[in-house]
């Protein structure tokens, strides 16, 4: 990995609640295209503040970032908004998928912001997920881990440089995390794009290419 880091974070800081110990302290992290990170820990620890910060859902209280380059830290809403639109893909815990919309409207619904409307590609993103037949049903219709497969493939189908996830495979049974461990790997190889992944499933830290682990908002451990 000698190339320029697609993204880098440096001393990020963020704290919640004056006085309160923050939640990240100083925390410093490159990411590089093409590769798999696996962010751990327990509760509490940062994981979901480390995603949402990279992910310009929040800002934070000291520290930078850049992306391809470009310092991210005087971005107003609209440029934020513009970036996740263009170069982020998301797998929240709560899916976050559009009550009305259907499967195949929400996993489109990135392509279309963009102006690249593209049905081959969702449909060949819906069928490697295993939910090829279910493209007219609404989120409500759907079980838990058939929304989850659906966030997923929404988070993929424009092909964004960097994919943030947050427990990807959290609601899905073994043979289906599996699957969708497969897809992610694979669009992330080919596209030369990034994942960055918080995570409990032993599997999905196998797949990575390095596991970060958190603790009291610090990166104590970095496992090649």
């Amino acid at each position: 990995m000698m190339s320029d880091p697609l993204l880098d974070a440096r001393a990020l800081t963020r704290c919640y609640a004056r006085g309160a110990p923050a939640v990240l302290d100083g925390l410093d992290l490159s990411v590089y295209r093409g590769e798999i990170i696996a962010i751990i820990g327990r509760s509490g620890s940062g994981k979901s503040t480390l995603l949402n910060l990279i992910g310009q859902m929040d800002a934070p209280d000291r520290g930078r970032i850049r992306f391809a380059g470009v310092d991210t830290s005087g971005w107003d809403d609209s440029a934020r908004t513009r970036f996740r639109c263009r170069s982020l893909g998301f797998v929240f815990q709560a899916y976050n998928l559009l009550p009305t919309l259907t499967v195949h409207e929400n996993i489109a619904l990135p392509l279309e912001l963009n102006g690249l409307p593209d049905d081959g590609a969702v449909a060949r993103l819906m069928a490697a997920l295993g939910i090829g037949a279910l493209g007219d049903r609404y989120p409500e219709e759907l079980s838990g881990g058939e929304q989850q497969r659906t966030a997923v493939a929404r988070a993929l189908v424009h092909r964004p440089p960097l994919v943030i996830a947050d427990e990807p495979t959290g609601n899905l049974d073994a043979d289906t995390g599996h699957e969708v461990i497969t897809v992610f790997e694979r669009a992330v190889r080919e596209a030369g794009a990034a994942l960055v992944m918080a995570t409990h499933s032993t599997e999905m830290v196998g797949h990575a290419d390095r596991v970060l682990a958190l603790a009291h908002g610090r990166l104590v451990t970095a496992t090649p």
